[in-house]
């Protein structure tokens, strides 16, 4: 298996096809399904060693942990700095304090160095806003963003899931002041939700945005081993109220059923199967895939080799019915 790299949309930095997501990497503590540095290091040096140079984190993930055992394991194993594209994200409530979340300057310029500071870095490949904040007019958020790359801090900036017009706007808000705007957005997208293919992605598309959605397996849904009456055989799937909430519908049964089917025609893994569905996108750059085993890493990088056929892509998605919009919170 070869990594392939692709333009991170208009920009003419080059990323892996797959992202190595991290919410699983920091501190038991908090969520018990989640590793500590020592299990987490052969799973970055198994995505490393697959030539995945793409990795996505959070400040928020065990609370500031997740970027720690990150930099801790790149600054141990990994390649030079200039070889990775690291990226982290601002929003998420970090502390019992009024100020210690949202999208304000004060918030975005203290969570910046704080993030630095845990992953060991000079500065990150991409700062993305992990939602849109209500609270804060998006002028200082989109000013305090461009300091933050004008200061070096960041070399891009990207947002996450909100809707399409607001996108819009903040892109234009930043080319009308000529600030560093967004160039990649982060959806949540999957074969069991499909509901920004109405407006966000083609929006993406026209503005060459890079798109690298968040769960595209459906928190774990689409390996085809949860039970209808909720939950599944993994620590996760038995404590995961966002995908109870999100998925183990009727409708994405049926979905999980039919990645099933075609994966065991193909004599594949069924997350290989949603992952191919995936990266026949050409609007999708990268999907980010998080993993708790090695093994995980070896399957999802083999998916790249999957070629799924136009009826095999209109058989997963037959199944599709308009769902309610979610993801934004």
């Amino acid at each position: 298996m070869t990594m392939q790299y692709v333009p991170f949309g208009n920009t003419g930095m080059k990323v892996s096809r797959l992202c190595l997501g991290t919410l699983t990497f920091g501190s038991p503590r908090w969520r018990d399904w989640v590793m500590d540095a020592a299990d987490s290091r052969p799973i970055v040096k198994a995505a490393l060693d697959a030539g995945i140079n793409f990795i996505d984190t959070a400040d928020m993930y065990s609370l500031g942990a997740s970027e720690e055992v990150v930099g801790k394991i790149l600054a141990e194993i990994g390649p030079p700095r200039d070889e990775l594209v690291v990226a982290t994200k601002v929003y998420n409530r970090m502390k019992d304090d009024p100020n210690a979340r949202g999208l304000s300057r004060k918030h975005i310029m203290e969570s910046i160095d704080a993030s630095l500071q845990r992953l060991g870095m000079d500065y990150v490949d991409l700062y993305q806003i992990h939602r849109w904040d209500y609270e804060t007019p998006i002028e200082e958020t989109l000013d305090a963003l461009n300091d933050v790359v004008r200061a070096g801090k960041a070399l891009y900036i990207g947002a996450s899931s909100m809707w399409a017009w607001q996108f819009m706007k903040a892109l234009s808000i930043s080319r009308r002041n000529g600030w560093a705007p967004f160039v990649s957005m982060q959806p949540h997208y999957n074969l069991i939700y499909r509901e920004e293919e109405r407006e966000m992605l083609p929006l993406c598309r026209s503005e060459g945005i890079a798109v690298i959605p968040w769960s595209p397996l459906a928190r774990g849904f689409l390996a085809g081993n949860r039970h209808r009456q909720g939950g599944g055989d993994t620590a996760r799937a038995r404590n995961d109220p966002m995908a109870r909430r999100d998925y183990y519908g009727d409708q994405d049964f049926q979905i999980a059923d039919k990645v099933v089917e075609i994966a065991r025609e193909r004599g594949v893994a069924p997350t290989q199967v949603a992952l191919a569905w995936h990266l026949s996108k050409p609007h999708v750059t990268a999907p980010i895939v998080g993993v708790s085993k090695v093994e995980h890493v070896l399957s999802h990088a083999a998916a790249l080799e999957i070629a799924l056929t136009d009826d095999e892509i209109a058989a997963l998605e037959a199944p599709y019915r308009p769902k309610p919009v979610a993801g934004h919170e």
